[in-house]
């Protein structure tokens, strides 16, 4: 025969600790404002130091057109206009004639006679040294 003997339905007998929870909401409510006045502190200390940082002087106030850039490295106002700027100053050195060192007699010539020459002449050739092949 089967045993049908159910162990007796109970509760726990034993309460939560109510004094450590709340003490530990006190103690959690005291670090998270101690964190926001030092947070508080820190933004003003920031704040103060940019502010005094940017500040126009005397000598600045005295010459408005002035203006204090900040440091480098700074940012192009507008890549795409200097991009085109570059690559077109490239464009010109390739298809243009030009003195690269004077002094040395090295000129710069443009990229389509330079490779009408090269199709011309061919490639120069270093002499091979005695005994390799």
């Amino acid at each position: 025969m089967a045993d049908n003997h159910r162990p007796e339905a109970g509760h726990e007998e034993r309460d939560v600790n109510v004094f450590a929870i709340g003490k530990f909401g006190v103690g959690l409510t005291v670090l998270i404002i101690v964190s926001l006045l030092i947070l508080w502190g820190l933004l003003n200390y920031f704040k103060a130091s940019v502010t005094a940082e940017y500040t126009p002087s005397h000598e600045t106030r005295a010459a408005p057109n002035v203006t204090k850039l900040p440091p480098a490295p700074r940012l192009q106002p507008n890549p795409r206009i200097d991009l085109r700027a570059l690559r077109a100053e490239e464009e010109k050195q390739l298809h243009s004639y030009g003195w690269v060192d004077r002094e040395h007699g090295v000129v710069r010539i443009p990229i389509e006679r330079a490779m009408e020459i090269l199709a011309q002449r061919g490639l120069p050739v270093r002499p091979q040294a005695e005994g390799t092949k």
